[in-house]
């Protein structure tokens, strides 16, 4: 089969060299235009990467490790998400249309790129241990003093109301720390993305989960950040990832004009 598609890792400045190899060792490649900016793709004959997980998370690596290769290279870049593939046209090949949406949006694609120079993306997942956070709720501390007397049976219910209890007291925790620990968050970076999308681990309740733009040179203001608030809510549980290309913030659909989007056949 001809490969009339391409696949796209990212938009950069300029248009570096010696890209080595993406998904699969598929040979990696820079589309440039005139105005100083160039997609980093590879020429595809097929849909979207689909299969088993695994290969679904090898090829989600690869992709991400061309990203962070050019993201090193350049100082700053716009990645796209896993399985964005361009298509030809009626009257255009693949590669002509990619050149034309980088043509027309050649502004907001430069402006973005200098915007994000020097900026990281940051992880940031704060959640709540629901037994620790309740351990001196006076119900739930009725309930525990409670347990020892009572047979098996009413042991069994004390527990569950117990549980019950704990992700109450936990929820309401939660729901006041919010706002207090995004604000906290908002003022050491220069954007924040809330990850709706989060799941906490099992015994404990999320409080937020975050994407962060920050500054390389800036990193260490989110983490003193994080060491107060583990000081101060000795329940909570602070997953910090990080640094990453900004994909949260590159958001490439969003700078193209009016009917002018980046051609894709899938998405994200």
């Amino acid at each position: 089969m001809t490969a009339d598609r391409l696949y796209l890792y990212a938009i950069v400045p300029g248009a570096p060299a010696d890209l080595g190899t993406g998904i699969d060792g598929s040979a990696v490649h820079a589309l440039a235009v005139p105005h100083g900016v160039a997609a980093v793709v590879h020429e595809h004959d097929g849909g979207p990467y689909q299969g088993a997980d695994d290969d679904v998370r090898r090829w989600a690596i690869e992709h991400s490790a061309v990203v962070e290769r050019v993201w090193h290279a350049a100082g700053t870049v716009l990645p796209a998400s896993f399985n964005v593939i361009v298509a030809p046209g009626d009257q255009a090949s693949a590669a002509r249309r990619l050149e034309e949406w980088m043509v027309s949006s050649a502004d907001a694609l430069r402006e973005r790129l200098d915007a994000l120079a020097g900026r990281v993306e940051l992880r940031v997942e704060i959640s709540l241990d629901r037994e620790q956070a309740a351990t001196w709720h006076p119900d739930v501390m009725a309930a525990r003093a409670e347990l020892g007397s009572r047979p098996p049976g009413v042991q069994r219910l004390l527990r569950r109301r117990i549980e019950h209890l704990e992700r109450d007291v936990a929820d309401e925790r939660a729901r006041e720390r919010y706002p207090v620990y995004r604000h906290r968050l908002a003022s050491v970076s220069e954007g924040l993305d809330d990850n709706a999308r989060a799941h906490p681990a099992a015994g404990t309740t999320l409080v937020l989960s975050v994407s962060l733009l920050v500054p390389e040179h800036d990193v260490h203001g989110v983490g003193t950040v994080l060491t107060a608030i583990q000081g101060e809510e000795p329940a909570a549980r602070i997953r910090y990832l990080g640094p990453w290309p900004p994909y949260s913030f590159a958001d490439i659909t969003g700078l193209a004009p009016p009917g002018a989007g980046p051609p894709r056949e899938t998405e994200p």
